[in-house]
């Protein structure tokens, strides 16, 4: 079916009337192009998707005007065929219109009821040995004869099979009774479907969609034990495009337009966009529409194909129903690099118009800002954000990288606010790495680029919160951090990093209910990153409710079974709903925590709360003698606190203090540990120094 890209030729080359229509799954398009030059080669006309859709057409009507101009269809036959909703209602409307169906099966996969239905009859040519180019001869033979006999007969219903091709089963008791009780079971699954599923929440625009294929068969309703899946009707999902240049290592390329897509879009206010980590996770792998949808909880997924050859590009973009597999819109795009920029904007466009979505004009600027016309300091660009997305085993490392090919370009467009945006960003994340000796001259470079990147797209969203954590933890300029850190939400409503930021700040301030609201949207954008969840379970911790702070981290473990900050939060947790022995026994069973400060914070308040003071103060003293940069300071303060022991626990507060171990201070508002000592003194001249709110 239309689910390839069929790159190979140009979009709307063919005209007419086609003598064969070919049906396929988007994991077997090189079969099909194949199928299609074979064919093409012999003078028989083929149509197939995406390649002979006109541009701006609706992607289903040309598929229902294509199969029923076709004198015959091809079905190319897989196990991903077999459970793909598209092909199968191509074959259905096919059979309805009583066209021959040729099928070139490439495994032996088993084929669900529905599809033995409608092949009961048509003509199969077995090509499973693994080189299907071996029976294309014998396929060209097929198709001919099929339509010879259509042309001769008046009736292309069916044909004889010949020593090349064969039936395939019959099934038992296929009379007539039978076929009335299928067809009533089939319209029972139809109706039973419609008024399961949310189509009436789809927008006018995918209704009308949906009209046009009538005799499409509905997806099966989902069983009365599963859930009713009702995304957000204005939610997509942005799936990396396709590398179509024949070199893996252009990767970077496709990914980096994706991402930017991915950030266009989320700067819809009233748009709903699954984020990168989340929708990149099924880079390269077989998941159909449908259970990528489910897991992502969007309406809608976005995909695509792009070839870049030297300063060209061509895009082919694809946006799909999820809940039917209907295609709402598509186009080809060929433009220059230097206009790359243009060209997300025009999709971001397209994809709110089909979804029915009114950008206002400040939203409308919103989602073009920061870009460059110059090819070379995009593909700079692009991949600057390819490393900071990579994985480095050595924290920092990544981040270094991608800061030198920000700085490349930069120095190729000293006007590109995206890179500036990001330069600071990198720099705001190697702040945490920083010694003190090069503490301040990295985050002055931080704030730089920052407001250089808003003085020239004040509507970069990226740019505001980098400049909003370089006033918080550079500057200790709270108030200044958060006014900047919201505009960014408010600019990048659909960015789960701008709401996990949100959800940190609310933290720092003490609200726990916004931090808790914030985190959870996180999540709901980025549903399968750890970090997004990983970062709930601290929320929730801090705003001390530990209960759903363990349901939330069973959740973020499901993610990532090696993440040891879920680990000590956990034990956190636990310690604080009066559960010491399983806090201990949690640290005790940890061989690599992520945090070994925590750890002997919690095994030592353990001890002490089952009575066992002489371990309790081993593990303290081990404590104090970790490195300053560990955080030790901070959590020696909590221990005493909790201990009773007010002056010690004020006095490390202080040293913590004096050693800049900002990001753990910035907790002093939340931490349930220090409620001994809030009254003191000293403690609110500490936070007052802070510029947190007492």
């Amino acid at each position: 079916m239309a689910e390839g890209d069929g790159e190979e030729q140009t979009a709307g080359a063919h005209t007419g009337t086609p003598d064969v229509f070919i049906s396929y799954a988007s994991h077997d398009t090189h079969v099909a192009n194949k199928v299609a030059d074979a064919l093409e080669g012999q003078g028989l006309k083929c149509w197939i998707a995406p390649r002979d859709v006109a541009p701006g057409a609706h992607y289903a009507s040309e598929i229902v005007h294509a199969i029923d101009s076709a004198k015959a269809i091809i079905l190319i036959l897989s196990q991903d065929a077999a459970t793909s909703p598209h092909v199968l209602r191509e074959i259905e409307r096919a059979t309805s219109k009583r066209h021959p169906v040729v099928t070139l099966r490439l495994d032996q996969a088993p084929l669900p009821a529905e599809f033995q239905y409608f092949l009961n009859t048509s003509q199969w040519l077995d090509a499973s040995g693994g080189e299907p180019g071996r029976a294309f001869p014998k396929l060209v033979e097929a198709v001919r004869r099929v339509l010879t006999a259509a042309s001769a007969a008046g009736r292309p219903n069916t044909v004889a099979a010949t020593d090349s091709l064969k039936r395939s089963p019959r099934f038992d008791g296929q009379n007539l009774v039978t076929t009335v009780v299928a067809i009533v079971f089939v319209v029972a699954l139809i109706l039973f479907a419609v008024d399961r599923f949310w189509l009436s929440k789809l927008t006018e625009k995918s209704a009308h969609i949906a009209t046009a294929t009538l005799t499409a068969t509905a997806t099966p309703a989902t069983p009365p034990t599963a859930p009713i899946f009702s995304p957000p009707p204005h939610s997509v999902a942005v799936l990396p495009f396709t590398n179509l240049s024949g070199d893996s290592k252009q990767d970077y390329f496709s990914d980096g337009m994706s991402e930017e897509l991915i950030n266009a879009l989320s700067h819809i206010d009233t748009l709903e966009v699954a984020a990168r980590t989340s929708s990149f996770s099924f880079k390269n792998q077989n998941v159909d529409i449908g259970t990528i949808a489910r897991k992502l909880n969007v309406s809608t997924i976005l995909e695509g194909s792009i070839r870049r050859s030297g300063n060209t590009v061509r895009i082919t973009a694809q946006l799909i129903i999820a809940v039917n597999g209907f295609h709402m819109w598509s186009e080809v795009f060929d433009r220059y690099l230097k206009d790359v920029l243009e060209l997300q904007t025009d999709i971001a466009r397209a994809v709110a118009q089909q979804l029915q979505i009114k950008l206002l004009g400040d939203e409308a600027e919103k989602i073009e800002v920061g870009g460059t016309s110059n090819p070379e300091a995009y593909v700079a660009f692009l991949h600057g954000m390819h490393l900071h997305t990579a994985k480095e085993e050595i924290k920092g490392d990544r981040d270094r990288a991608a800061l030198v090919a920000f700085d490349r370009a930069i120095a190729l467009d000293a006007n590109y606010a995206a890179a500036y945006a990001w330069r600071s960003d990198m720099l705001v994340n190697l702040l945490a790495y920083s010694p003190d000796s090069q503490f301040n001259e990295v985050r002055d470079q931080a704030r730089v680029a920052a407001e250089r990147a808003i003085a020239l797209a004040p509507t970069l969203a990226v740019a505001h919160a980098s400049l909003g954590f370089v006033r918080a933890l550079g500057y200790r300029d709270i108030s200044g951090g958060a006014a900047e850190i919201e505009r960014a939400q408010v600019l990048a409503p659909g960015d789960a990093r701008m709401q996990a930021n949100v959800a940190w700040l609310e933290m720092v301030l003490g609200h726990s209910e916004p931090a808790v609201a914030a985190a959870r949207r996180a999540v709901r954008l980025d549903m399968l990153n750890y970090h997004r969840h990983s970062d709930l379970v601290r929320v929730l911790y801090f705003a001390r409710r530990f209960s759903e702070a363990l349901t939330a981290a069973q959740k973020a473990k499901a993610l990532n079974s090696e993440g040891r900050e879920i680990e000590n939060y956990t034990a956190l947790s636990y310690l604080a709903l009066g559960k010491p022995g399983i806090a201990r026994q949690l640290c005790e069973s940890l061989e690599t925590p992520l945090d070994e400060a925590e750890r002997r914070l919690i095994l030592s308040l353990a001890y002490r709360a089952l009575g066992e003071t002489g371990q309790a103060d081993n593990e303290l003293a081990k404590l104090m003698a970790l490195p300053d940069d560990a955080g030790s300071a901070y959590f020696t303060a909590l221990a005493y606190a909790q201990a009773g022991n007010t002056a010690l626990a004020l006095q490390w507060l202080e040293t913590a203090e004096s050693r800049h171990d900002w990001t753990a201070l910035l907790a002093l508002r939340s931490d349930w540990m220090l409620d001994p000592i809030r009254n003191e003194h000293k403690f609110k001249a500490i936070l007052g120094r802070m510029n947190l709110p007492p």
